[in-house]
């Protein structure tokens, strides 16, 4: 009976199935964010004449009331339009960013273009903010697709070649931001071969190809993506202007900024070249806000507690 009971459970299970081959170990890569160039296009530098990269248009005589904007001028055909329209970083950390509490745009940098709509409107919400990447600041403004770029630009000789620039607004300095965890101080603690990032089109890439090291510059859409693959492993370094940094290591306690700093990186509010009225009009709200106090208000708000007490920039001017 015993037996009989075995044939039939073995009849009723069929045929075993073929053992299925096991797998190899799976491996998946990293993600990493989009149009990451590693290593990144590092542009040939190309001679133009010397200047005083900080040296803007003097402001004429008062600004204009609010609202009244002189005929036939830049500023006048902006009250026209109803808007200001500002190209505008929306991923950097206390100067450009979306406020999660709100999904308003706010920061150092949103502060500063509210005034400038302030100024022509009388009204700092009539401002229209476009986000854009660090590689289409001067293209949209030849392009005259914005009226202003706010977005820590850099005021250098070649770039006056094709933009313009107010007076300098804040004033920065090319450092490094690591893991704390591996002990960086220095670009010359970097091993051979280190991977560096920073934004595409912007001066810190040139500056990483030009220290000593053989670094690997690696390029990213935004500062923010910086981050993402350093805090991946992907890239042992960020690099850029210390005030960026400050923004990045307050979103990561796990990195610091840290390093002698390699660069001078003056940042000047980006104005179409066509547009010296707009220049001098604009010069003359930051001369208004660095008297009246409103620039130190503004920085005391988003940056003082991360960068340390500060007053604005001296102006400087070409006539």
């Amino acid at each position: 009976m015993l037996v009989a009971v075995l044939l039939l459970v073995t009849a009723g299970c069929g045929t075993p199935e073929e053992a299925r081959p096991v797998a190899a170990e799976a491996t998946a890569s990293v993600p990493r964010p989009l149009n990451v160039a590693d290593p990144a296009e590092v542009p040939s530098p190309a001679p133009v004449p010397q200047c005083d990269p900080r040296a803007s248009l003097r402001p004429k005589g008062a600004l204009p009331e609010a609202g009244a904007m002189p005929a036939g001028s830049t500023m006048a055909g902006i009250v026209t339009n109803g808007r200001l329209l500002i190209g505008i970083d929306q991923n950097a950390y206390l100067f450009g960013f979306r406020d999660p509490a709100t999904g308003e745009l706010a920061g150092f940098e949103i502060d500063m273009a509210r005034e400038v709509a302030r100024a022509i409107f009388g009204d700092p919400e009539k401002v229209q903010f476009r986000a854009i990447t660090t590689a289409d600041r001067i293209p949209v403004l030849e392009n005259n697709e914005v009226d202003l770029v706010i977005r820590t630009m850099t005021m250098t000789c070649e770039r006056w070649q094709r933009v313009s620039f107010s007076t300098e607004y804040i004033a920065s300095r090319q450092r490094l931001l690591v893991r704390k965890a591996d002990g960086i101080k220095d670009f010359a603690d970097l091993e051979p071969g280190s991977k560096v990032c920073a934004t595409r089109g912007s001066t810190s890439i040139v500056t990483i190809d030009e220290q000593p090291g053989d670094l690997v510059p690696v390029s990213t859409d935004s500062t923010l993506d910086c981050l993402v693959l350093l805090q991946q492993h992907q890239v042992d370094a960020v690099s850029t202007i210390d005030v960026l940094l400050a923004g990045l290591a307050a979103q990561d306690p796990a990195t610091v900024v840290t390093g002698t700093p390699v660069s001078d990186e003056p940042a000047g509010i980006g104005i179409p070249k066509n547009r010296p009225d707009m220049v001098r009009f604009v010069n003359g709200v930051l001369e208004r806000m660095r008297a009246d106090g409103t620039w130190t208000r503004i920085y005391d708000r988003w940056l003082r507690s991360r960068l340390g007490p500060a007053g604005p920039p001296r102006a400087v001017y070409q006539d």
